[in-house]
């Protein structure tokens, strides 16, 4: 396995649209094993889609189980083919992105959703997200639409916020 590349703004790939993943086998696993290797050498990350690291489908890794602050959650999930067939409720929040390093931004997402995902074995699966685990669930799926939290940010000119260091493991690591 090995830790992938992230791309990074203005990496113009990260504007392009993914594809639904339609096979199912030991090298959808193998790059899900290097997704999450990746996902877990990033600052602080808690999320991870696979256009950031440039593969084109519709693939989407989440866990808020080890949030800062315990939140409603699923656990780890391996999200494939992810569709939103509901949402509910406005709420604005602070957003940072592996593929925008030096930025967070305030973002207006959806409160509650429902959503319907395939596993990494192609079985279809139903959630209910709410709070945090909403929100990241919804950032990671405008990746897989060619979106960037700054193409949401409410202004650029006042919830824009240059970021000054990452938390990894109780360090502080410069960007």
């Amino acid at each position: 396995m090995a830790i992938l590349e992230i791309l990074k703004i203005p990496d113009a790939r990260l504007k392009q649209c993914s594809e639904p993943v339609e096979r199912f086998g030991d090298e959808l696993h193998a790059f899900i094993a290097e997704l999450e290797e990746t996902r877990l050498a990033g600052p602080a990350a808690v999320g991870i889609a696979a256009p950031q690291v440039g593969c084109f489908q519709r693939i989407v890794i989440l866990d808020c189980s080890q949030a800062r602050r315990p939140v409603p959650n699923h656990g780890h999930l391996i999200l494939i083919n992810p569709e939103i067939t509901h949402w509910d409720g406005f709420v604005l929040g602070r957003e940072g992105c592996l593929s925008v390093p030096d930025y967070t931004g305030n973002v207006i997402r959806a409160e509650q959703i429902k959503l319907v995902a395939q596993d990494s074995q192609g079985e279809t699966h139903e959630y209910e997200m709410t709070g945090y685990e909403a929100r990241v669930l919804q950032h990671e799926v405008d990746h897989l639409d060619g979106l960037l939290f700054l193409d949401r940010v409410v202004s650029r000119r006042t919830d824009l916020f240059q970021r000054k260091v990452y938390q990894k493991g109780g360090k502080k690591n410069s960007t």
